[in-house]
């Protein structure tokens, strides 16, 4: 156990997301979701249900704002805007953590391929169906703080 995280960020877990770069994706998915098919890393979260898993992902991993389109979802069969209570809660978590982010639907084969490519997925034991998202890393941006500090070290001296 560590202070400030989240108990759900599992030791490997966690080096996962720390070795993530800037614009990998990870994909949250369900208990019903091909993971071990889809996956070219598994981190498996059994017994714990997507949205504690999102939020406590959310709070350690920054969200990518380089591109217009950072946080995905999956949809209901080809329906892009029909939103099951699991999708309504997806959003409000990201909202928690992301304001300014939009949570983008994926149709079926487009959210399959995102997840193939993703860098891992966590495979949670969600019950309900449609209950997946992708989130690509974005960056920490150095503080002013960091920037002095930095110009004040001597090169010379290591």
């Amino acid at each position: 156990m560590l202070k400030g995280l989240d108990p759900l960020l599992s030791p490997d877990l966690l080096a996962t997301l720390r070795g993530m770069g800037h614009g990998d994706e990870i994909a949250i998915v369900d208990g019903n979701y091909p993971g071990i098919e889809h996956a070219r890393r598994l981190i498996r979260l059994d017994g714990h249900h997507l949205i504690p898993v999102l939020d406590a992902v959310l709070s350690v991993l920054p969200i990518d704002d380089f591109v217009d389109e950072a946080i995905f979802r999956s949809t209901v069969k080809a329906e892009r805007d029909t939103l099951n209570p699991v999708h309504e809660e997806m959003i409000a978590c990201c909202a928690r953590h992301e304001p300014d982010r939009e949570v983008v639907p994926l149709v079926g084969q487009d959210f399959y391929g995102r997840v193939r490519a993703a860098h891992a997925v966590i495979q949670t034991s969600e019950p309900r169906l449609y209950a997946n998202i992708i989130l690509r890393k974005g960056v920490i941006y150095p503080s002013a703080a960091d920037e002095v500090a930095k110009a004040e070290v001597d090169p010379f001296v290591y």
